[in-house]
């Protein structure tokens, strides 16, 4: 029925070390001046954490090709919702506003 994958304890405990030295890189790069880059160099090592995360820890990168369809039919929606609100937010200062 269904297939169990026994994970080694050592993935888990690499995983873990690299969730920690992840956070440790975002507060490092918090102290940062980078200008407009401080949130796409945060976002980006929060994104590869909750990949990190979803692979391991819930147990998709072992899982069947459904599990896998479900996984990326929930990013293309999460996708979806972003550029839709993307161009919402960049399209406000198209219309005047009456009175000026």
């Amino acid at each position: 029925m269904s297939e169990e994958h026994l994970v080694p304890k050592s993935v888990y405990f690499a995983v873990f070390a690299a969730l920690l030295a992840l956070t440790a890189l975002t507060t490092g790069v918090a102290f940062i001046d980078l200008g407009r880059l401080n949130a796409v160099v945060a976002l980006t090592i929060a994104v590869v954490k909750a990949i990190l995360v979803i692979l391991f820890f819930m147990h998709v990168y072992y899982g069947q090709r459904f599990t896998w369809v479900v996984v990326g039919g929930g990013f293309f929606w999460l996708g979806v919702l972003i550029l839709f609100t993307m161009s919402d937010v960049l399209s406000r200062g198209w219309l005047g506003f009456p009175g000026k």
